[in-house]
This record gives C-alpha cells, structure tokens and sequence, in this order.
C-alpha cells in the first residue's frame, strides 16, 4: 500500500520515467513471447529458437538497467533524516522502490500479453497477415500458460532484484589508509598513527568513523597533523595531547560542547572537490573489451554470413556481450581520465571546473556513456552487415534494436539529470559568488565535448574492429 501511495503522489516526471519502464518491459516481454511463438511454430529447430531467445537477453539488460536508473532518481523513495523513527529505514525504502519497480514492470508485461493476442486473433478472432508474423505468433496453437507466465514474470523480477541490489543498504566502511592497522594492541608495528583513547574500541560507532587529518594547532609540540580519533579525542600524530589553545572559547554556559566538526564553510569549500574514485575496473574493461573483439573475431571468421531470416550466432552474441561488458566497465575510469586531462598544462578556471566535475560524476555518467558506445558501436556494425545486399532486417529485429537503443539513451539521460541534480548546490553557491551563469553553460559544453572528443574515436574504432569479421 505504501508503494500504492508514493506512486499515486508522485510528481509528472516521476510518472513519466515510471511510463518509459514500463514501455521498456512491455516492448521486452513482446520479444520473448514472439520468441516462443518461433519455437511453437518450429518445434524441429530447437537450437534456432534457443538463439532467438538469447538474443532477448539485449533488450532485457537494457531494460533493467534502465529500472535501476530510474529507480535511482525516484524522489519518494530516498533516504531522508527522522524516516527511520516510523518505520521507514533505508530497508523499507529499498524494498519499496523494488515493489514500485516490480509494479511499473509488471504493467508493460500485461501490456505485452494483451498486444501479443491482440495481434494472434485471439482477441478479435481476425487471423493475421504475413508469413513472419505467423512463425512468430504461434497462429492455430494453443499457448502453454507455464511458459507465457514465466516469460511475462522474467522482466519485473529481474528489475526488482536489480534495484533491491543497487539500492541495498550499506555499512560506512572505513578509508583504505584507516582500514589498516599495525600489529599489536598499542601500534607497536603501526608507526605514525593515532593511538586510541580508553574506551574507544567498544564506543558505538567507532569503529567505522574514518580519523580526519586536519592541520596541525599553533605552539603543538609535535609539528605535525593532528587526528581527530574515533572517540572524538584530538590527538596529535606522534600520540602526543595537543597544546592548549592559547584562547580558548568559553562556550555555552549550559556544559553543552561543541561538535568538532562545526566549522563554518568558507569560499575554498565551494569548488566541487572531486570525490575518491576507484579506477581499478579500467584494465579490467580493457581486459573484457579485447576478449569480446577476440572472440567474436574468431566466431565471425569461422561461420559464414548470416542469411535473411536468420539471426548471427551464439559466438557473435558472445562477443558482444563481453564488449559491451568492457566497454562498461572501462566508463568510469575514461570519463574521470578525461576529467584529468581537462585539468591538465595550466588550467584556467572554465576547464577546472568541467574536470572537476567530471571526475566527481564519473561514478554516475560513466557506466551509461560505456554501454552507449557499445550500443553505437553496434548500429555501425548492423548497419555495415545489414546493407542492401545484405540479410533482411526484420520488424522483430528492428523493434529490439530500438528497444536497446531507446533504454540506453533514456539510461544516460536520466543519470544525467540525476547528476545535475547533486551538484545544485554547488551550483548555486557558485552563483552566490558572483560567477556568471555563461561561465556554467561553457563548463557544461566542454564537458559534452571532452566527453564526445573521447567516446567517439573509441566507439568507431571498436566499430570498425567488430565489422570486419562479418563483412566477408
């Protein structure tokens, strides 16, 4: 009933995003029923229908990417201050953002099953017309019930669990240099680091509080940075008590004390910093990029061209898949090396900015811009194989191939706006400071260009590389 409410209460843009959910699980669930159809219609070629079936597996991973996307940007279900006191934590929320997802889903696949017997007859008794869509319709069979219920069941439970996943909740964990610890109790081995107070270690919450460096106090005997330990103590680096304030504050007169953390912001603190980004997946996509290539370059010169009618083979499928695998995982580490190099032989203030926000965003934009380029890459190959001369491209065909390309741009659109979204703050307190709002659209336009500048050789390239084995 909650999922009911927040989505009855939504905004028009929710809705909206929620709509191309369910287009997407619709136009999904159509392609595995009419996949049955094939299967139905042609019960003397199994491998034929299980390739056709595979094939389905595009538009239903850029269909849940797209839920996880959507889901991610949904307004209602976000975590907010005081919801836990009713009931309402990070685990209800997840869970009701994956009952919201498996509600939108679940609505394209009713969608799907009524077009689908709309178009065999069986609603309006009219038989249909066309030899293609009568091998895909199953026209004169009668449909297994198990196997519809668990094709049309397939969309919406792969999207709640790909939601219930991303938006699971997480236990802070510690900063790779807090995480480690010297042997012996009282850092006997671990020079260099802050000794703990009595008490600190069974403190609630102590261990997972990350120890901020800050700059050392004037007149410290140590010179060096003092720690701000996991029980609120200050120490310095060499264990050391700090040097007393030589004017100290007095205070409230209640007792109360202060939180060490409330300093006031100051202009320094309005540049987005950029946040730590872990780009140890750019060899590995790299990796999983040159095996796709290499095994579909192997398939492809081994098996001749496709015919009319029939779809490319399982290795073809099996190259694309760990291409656009690679291409995904190297996103984020491309788009924060472009940040860098943004940056890079003097910046001024106009490419600071858009470096800085790229490298801040990479965790956001990246995935999406790697699974566009895979995307691209693709329409480059099929428009190559699939020419005049070439097999015949098919409704169905062309319905997945929109399907994949529509899930995937409206992906990158929506984390795109998502991103937008967290750095309004910045934003504004940027437009506070008396920078100009052309100064904002040029970083914006240099970003879209470092990142096109970037992606697209890449993508013509993989292109280029992943034709030529189907061209012969």
């Amino acid at each position: 009933m909650l999922a009911l409410r927040l989505t009855r209460t939504a905004h028009l843009a929710v809705h909206l995003r929620r709509l191309l959910v369910a287009v997407a699980s619709a136009g999904t669930g159509f392609l595995l029923l009419c996949a049955l159809g094939h299967a139905l219609s042609h019960p003397d070629t199994p491998g034929a229908a299980a390739l056709r079936l595979a094939w389905c597996a595009a538009p239903l991973a850029a269909a849940v990417q797209l839920a996880v996307a959507v889901a991610r940007t949904d307004p209602g279900t976000r975590p907010r201050s005081g919801l836990s006191a009713i009931g309402l934590g990070p685990g209800r929320l997840m869970a009701v953002s994956a009952t919201t997802t498996a509600l939108s889903a679940s609505l394209g696949s009713v969608a799907a099953l009524l077009a689908y017997l709309h178009l065999r007859g069986d609603l309006t008794s009219r038989p249909p017309s066309g030899r293609v869509a009568a091998d895909a319709l199953a026209v004169g069979q009668s449909l297994p019930a198990p196997a519809v219920l668990t094709l049309l069941v397939l969309v919406p439970a792969c999207a709640s669990a790909a939601v219930a996943q991303a938006l699971r909740p997480r236990d802070p964990r510690p900063a790779p240099s807090a995480a480690r610890r010297g042997y012996g109790r009282f850092g006997a081995y671990g020079w260099g680091k802050a000794r703990e107070t009595f008490g600190a270690y069974g403190r609630f919450g102590s261990r997972t509080a990350v120890a901020a460096a800050r700059p050392a106090a004037a007149g410290s005997h140590a010179g060096g940075a003092a720690l701000v330990g996991a029980g609120g103590t200050l120490q310095t680096q060499a264990g050391e008590p700090p040097a007393p304030d030589p004017d100290p504050d007095p205070g409230p007169t209640d007792g109360a004390t202060e939180p060490p953390d409330a300093a006031l912001p100051t202009a320094a603190d309005t540049m987005p910093a950029p946040l730590p980004q872990n780009t140890t997946a750019l060899p590995w996509g790299i990796a999983v990029l040159a095996a796709g290539l290499t095994v579909e370059t192997y398939t492809g010169n081994a098996s001749a061209a496709p015919t009319p009618g029939t779809a490319p083979s399982a290795g073809v499928l099996i190259g694309w898949a760990l291409t656009a695998l690679g291409l995904a995982l190297a996103g984020p580490g491309l788009t924060h090396l472009c940040g860098r190099l943004l940056q890079a032989v003097r910046p001024g203030a106009l490419r600071l900015l858009a470096g800085r926000v790229l490298m801040e965003e990479s965790h956001r934009v990246g995935r999406p811009l790697g699974v566009v380029a895979a995307v691209a890459a693709a329409a480059y190959v099929a428009a190559t194989v699939y020419d005049g001369d070439g097999p015949a491209f098919g409704p169905l065909a062309t319905l997945g191939a929109s399907l994949v390309a529509g899930c995937t741009v409206a992906t990158l659109l929506t984390a795109a706006v998502a991103a937008r979204h967290a750095r309004a703050g910045t934003t504004d307190a940027l437009l506070r400071l008396g920078a100009p709002p052309a100064t904002l659209r040029g970083a914006a336009a240099v970003r879209a260009a470092a990142l096109l500048a970037l992606f697209g050789p890449l993508t013509l390239l993989v292109a280029v590389l992943a034709a030529l084995p189907l061209e012969h």
